[in-house]
């Protein structure tokens, strides 16, 4: 049971939805800040956009955040859920481009520590290929999923233990987004 009272079935609208159905007047601008970053036209696919923000999600341990997007990070990689459970359980062995990689080492360090983002990590993911607005756009994930992971678990909100029913949402938001999906 969330912290407040969301006046609804929180089963029904789990997450975040229960708290943007809430409060609609932040909701507006914060799932234009998601269509931005995880779906707006960028060289960086939205799949491995999804997946920067499920592994962030995971490395907050935000079970809903975590399992909604690599529900939605597997809807839109060919590997599918195989790549985001590697992905998750161990980075260094990931079946991924060292690209992504090195973007995905980029959002660890911010999840820890905006400061954590080094020279180094910067000059790593450049050598692989990475331009200046994907790393942009990886800190900005990284960082955004944080609030969005504190948003989430500081009200307490429900996650649902099976993740059966992140296939739908997944399959929505492929097809109208973030900002059609309120």
């Amino acid at each position: 049971m969330a912290h407040i009272d969301l006046g609804l079935d929180e089963t029904l609208l789990p997450g975040i939805t229960g708290l943007m159905k809430f409060r609609p007047e932040t909701a507006k601008p914060l799932n234009a800040l998601a269509e931005a970053l995880l779906r707006a036209p960028n060289s960086l696919p939205a799949g491995e956009r999804e997946l920067i923000a499920a592994y962030v999600s995971g490395l907050n341990e935000c079970r809903f955040c975590c399992d909604s997007h690599s529900a939605f990070a597997a809807a839109q990689l060919d590997e599918g859920v195989t790549l985001v459970q590697q992905v998750r359980a161990d980075l260094d062995t990931a079946p991924v481009p060292e690209k992504l990689r090195a973007l995905l080492r980029i959002a660890a360090a911010v999840q820890e520590s905006g400061r954590n983002v080094t020279t180094e990590l910067v000059d790593g993911a450049r050598a692989q290929g990475a331009t200046d607005v994907e790393i942009h756009d990886t800190v900005l994930i990284a960082a955004a999923f944080c609030m969005f992971n504190r948003y989430v678990d500081g009200l307490g909100t429900f996650a649902p233990a099976e993740t059966d029913g992140y296939a739908e949402s997944a399959r929505r938001i492929v097809a109208h987004g973030y900002t059609g999906s309120v």
